[in-house]
């Protein structure tokens, strides 16, 4: 018998990942980078949106 997948809606910007990590070029003491972690600013860093409803899509 089949398994149903979950369709859980991507977000459109960020397809997914929501995180990134950017370094800043310089280096903690010990070598290794200083890096700064940046959220999609559409999904707040969940990576899902939400759903339309479908009367909107409908457009009635």
């Amino acid at each position: 018998m089949p398994q149903h997948a979950q369709n859980t809606p991507l977000c459109r910007d960020c397809d997914g990942f929501a995180t990134a990590a950017i370094t800043t070029g310089t280096r903690h003491a010990d070598g290794t980078r200083v890096t700064v972690s940046v959220g999609c600013p559409t999904c707040r860093g969940t990576g899902h949106t939400a759903r339309v409803a479908s009367l909107a899509r409908a457009g009635r």
